[in-house]
């Protein structure tokens, strides 16, 4: 391995565990502003001596703005690192990070492998790249507040154009053999909305006067599981998974919501998942949109050579995968070809009660970041 990586993965994991215990220990449900300016206080606080901030507009309205960090060196390149400070965890459900008595080695707590984890080994490998400035012109932390429900479209791509890499420090895995692995593929995202609008009755003494808005999404809810196809040659999922219908136990519902999560290869394949949805159900209406999208990435090619570099820096493998969850990573992967995710530690159950990240994955993690940092930093090959 190369020395420096192995010396500066050594120090950032040192601290690791300390800086996400004061990130995790703040709950920062998307959308909650202080919550987000908390998280992105802790997170400047852990910035290089030297490096530059600004809170730069929210792609979402009424959220508090992201962080912006910048650190200048006397190279060429520029890099970006990719994170967010959200969570999809509500106040009164956050949980603390604590340790697990009967495995030592799970750091259970809200957000810690989606992605305050990540968000560590970001700021880590920002101080690390800091003291080397003759290696890069420019990199630039991201750490945005509204990734896990952002309700507008994504703002930040025309701000890094002409960078020459993006890295992403969402969660890592390994592969079947155990090798370290990241992520240059992913799936289109999108979130379809359905709205029922019915008739109000006394469900006792007139039930039949009414018109049921929870049947009718109900309805709706099976149309789009119906679409649901993940061996196919989209790859489609479509999976319902919030509704709201109804005020009272004694009252036919007369309006509801209902939300479904559908990814797809292709962002083409959700038009299907809308056109299965009927307009009309047993006399209530049904109005269906896609309200957000998220657009898929494949840089298995561009990143191959990358790779390649990152693994000799590394003394070891580093394996291209692919994944099904959304990142924003997809959002520059159109416009800055050299694009890698899962960069973050190992852990699971993310978006769950138990979510936990691997105390041993923090060290080798920052490892796998750190080589792929310094391979894209290194100027490309001649053109033959």
């Amino acid at each position: 391995m190369d020395q420096w990586i192995a010396e500066s993965s050594a120090s950032i994991a040192d601290r690791a565990g300390r800086e996400l215990e004061a990130l995790v220990g703040v709950s920062s449900p998307s959308g909650d502003v202080s919550g987000a300016q908390e998280a992105a206080a802790i997170a400047a606080a852990l910035l290089p001596d030297g490096a530059t901030t600004e809170r730069v507009p929210c792609s979402s309205p009424d959220h508090a703005p992201d962080l912006l960090a910048r650190v200048r060196g006397t190279g060429t390149r520029r890099v970006l690192l990719l994170g967010h400070l959200d969570t999809v965890v509500a106040h009164d459900e956050h949980r603390v990070l604590e340790r697990d008595p009967q495995d030592p080695d799970r750091l259970y707590g809200s957000g810690t492998v989606d992605m305050k984890g990540g968000d560590i080994l970001a700021l880590g490998v920002l101080r690390a790249l800091a003291t080397r400035p003759d290696l890069f012109a420019e990199i630039a932390l991201l750490l945005v507040v509204d990734e896990e429900w952002r309700v507008g479209p994504f703002g930040h791509v025309d701000r890094f154009a002409g960078f020459d890499a993006c890295l992403c420090f969402e969660a890592g895995e390994r592969d079947a053999d155990g090798n370290d692995a990241v992520v240059v593929k992913r799936k289109g995202a999108g979130t379809v909305e359905v709205l029922a609008h019915g008739r109000s009755a006394h469900s006792g003494s007139a039930p039949d006067k009414g018109v049921n808005a929870l049947l009718a999404l109900a309805t709706a809810a099976q149309a789009i599981a119906a679409q649901h196809d993940p061996h196919g040659d989209d790859r489609l999922t479509a999976v319902p998974t919030v509704v709201r219908s109804g005020d009272a136990f004694n009252v036919v519902p007369a309006a509801g919501r209902l939300i479904a999560d559908v990814r797809a290869d292709r962002l083409d394949a959700f038009a299907r998942v809308l056109d299965a949805v009927p307009a009309d159900v047993g006399g209530a209406t049904l109005t269906k949109r896609l309200v957000r999208e998220w657009p898929g990435m494949d840089a298995r090619e561009a990143t191959a050579p990358l790779l390649a570099c990152a693994s000799a820096f590394l003394g070891r493998p580093v394996i291209a995968a692919q994944r099904g969850g959304a990142s924003d990573a997809s959002h520059f992967a159109a416009t800055i070809p050299l694009t890698v995710d899962g960069l973050g530690p190992r852990g699971g159950a993310a978006h769950n009660p138990g979510e936990f990240v691997l105390a041993s994955s923090l060290r080798t993690r920052t490892e796998v970041a750190l080589a792929v940092a310094l391979a894209a930093l290194q100027p490309p090959p001649p053109v033959a």
